[in-house]
């Protein structure tokens, strides 16, 4: 009776131990499974459909800025217009490192920004202004992501999560490459920690945007390129190819940043800088004789990619007209203009080298957006969802070393980059 009783106390003891570990881990994981399953599914469709009328109105946009060149005359309004939107709204201080601060630090973001960069992007394409379209879907990315947290009442971790998740589900929309948008949104917050806790939540949002998308007929943005066979003599040229595009990656962010604080201090009233900005735009417009530097110019990035043809020194006048624009006040954000300038860069330089003109666009493009934004891993699926998986080494190779001799600079500084790139250290610093 005795050893019964202590085997049945045993058993019973053992099954309290297994129900503690494995029902209760199972129970918490699954609960919060369908939780973000549910809220990052409802951020994605949202998302996808804001992203999908967000892309829609900025081709249209910039359709009739191609069929109409006398909007180009509008742009000093424009950037009036624009101005004078974000005083009225007191938005000011708003922009994409707001939204990575608000991940950051749990910083509150207006879903009144959501319209507001609408509309200015939108403006921007039409006009003329050479800007991109991400930072306007980050910024309408994370203020749905934020606006949906906080009705679903999660608390201030979960809230970051649903940030992020936004971020995801509108980078997706835009440019069809959910995988790229999924670690994008991870990676570009803090450089060197990834957020694994928001895998599993920003794949549902994107990949729930890019599904909308497909309603729209929206077709993801994909280029084709023909990648020469793995060698090593290839190897060392992309090698130099990278370090050069790592150069101009520098030199774009600090010229960024620095244009934008000179602008802020010689003119210190926004309406009135964003006019004379806009007014300077149309000037150089006219000096080039040629509208390949005004909106985002993704057809001056095809021709160099899938043709191999670009002028010499056009990376340099779209950084030019790039950094007129974003320091003035025009809207729309800095990817779009680095996939420009990386192209065009590579097509030049990839020659000299020995790489194919084509080739070396799709390696120029990739690898200064990977020193622009400090995001090896995301730069390296965008290779493979823009470009397919041919010469994943190359791009591999090509965003390692781009990553690492860019330093601490990235077109965002709200950005922070965890760890060293020189060695194991932690270092917690500001882009810049």
């Amino acid at each position: 009776i005795v050893v019964l009783f202590c085997a049945e106390f045993l058993f019973w003891g053992a099954l309290g131990d297994m129900k503690e570990r494995l029902w209760r881990p199972a129970r918490d994981f699954g609960a919060a499974l369908i939780k973000w399953l549910l809220v990052a599914g409802a951020v994605g469709v949202l998302g996808g459909l804001l992203g999908s009328a967000f892309y829609l109105s900025v081709a249209k946009a910039s359709e009739l800025r191609e069929a109409y060149p006398a909007l180009l005359l509008s742009l000093p309004l424009a950037g009036v217009i624009i101005a004078a939107t974000y005083r009225a709204t007191g938005m000011e201080r708003e922009n994409t490192n707001a939204i990575l601060l608000a991940v950051q630090s749990g910083q509150r973001v207006p879903l009144a920004l959501v319209p507001v960069i609408f509309i200015s992007t939108a403006l921007t394409h039409l006009a003329g202004g050479s800007a991109g379209r991400e930072g306007a879907a980050l910024q309408i990315g994370g203020g749905l992501g934020w606006g949906l947290g906080r009705l679903f009442r999660l608390d201030d971790r979960d809230m970051r999560l649903a940030t992020l998740c936004g971020m995801s589900a509108v980078f997706s929309a835009l440019f069809g490459t959910p995988l790229t948008a999924t670690v994008f949104a991870l990676e570009v917050v803090s450089g060197g920690v990834v957020y694994y806790s928001g895998l599993l939540p920003c794949l549902a949002s994107a990949l729930a945007a890019f599904g909308v998308t497909r309603i729209f007929a929206i077709a993801p943005t994909r280029l084709a390129v023909s990648a020469p066979a793995l060698t090593a003599g290839l190897l060392w040229r992309v090698a130099v190819l990278a370090a050069v595009c790592a150069l101009v990656s520098i030199v774009f962010c600090e010229a960024l940043h620095t244009s934008e604080k000179l602008a802020a201090k010689a003119l210190p009233n926004p309406i009135l800088r964003a006019a004379l900005g806009g007014a300077v735009i149309l000037g150089l417009t006219w000096l080039c004789g040629t509208r390949d530097y005004n909106g985002a110019g993704v057809g001056v990035i095809v021709r160099a990619v899938e043709g191999g043809e670009a002028l010499g020194y056009a990376f340099a006048l779209k950084l030019l007209f790039t950094v007129l624009s974003l320091s003035a006040g025009f809207k729309g954000g800095e990817v779009v203009p680095s996939f420009f300038i990386g192209a065009t860069l590579g097509c030049a330089v990839g020659p000299l080298l020995g790489i194919p003109a084509g080739f070396a666009a799709a390696l120029g493009l990739v690898a200064l957006f990977c020193g622009c934004v400090n995001c090896p891993v995301a730069s390296i699926l965008l290779s493979v969802e823009l470009f397919g998986a041919d010469g994943l080494l190359y791009f591999a190779l090509a965003c390692a070393i781009s990553y690492m001799l860019s330093g601490y600079s990235g077109i965002y500084e709200g950005q922070k980059i965890m760890y060293s790139k020189l060695k194991a250290e932690f270092i917690n610093i500001r882009a810049k």
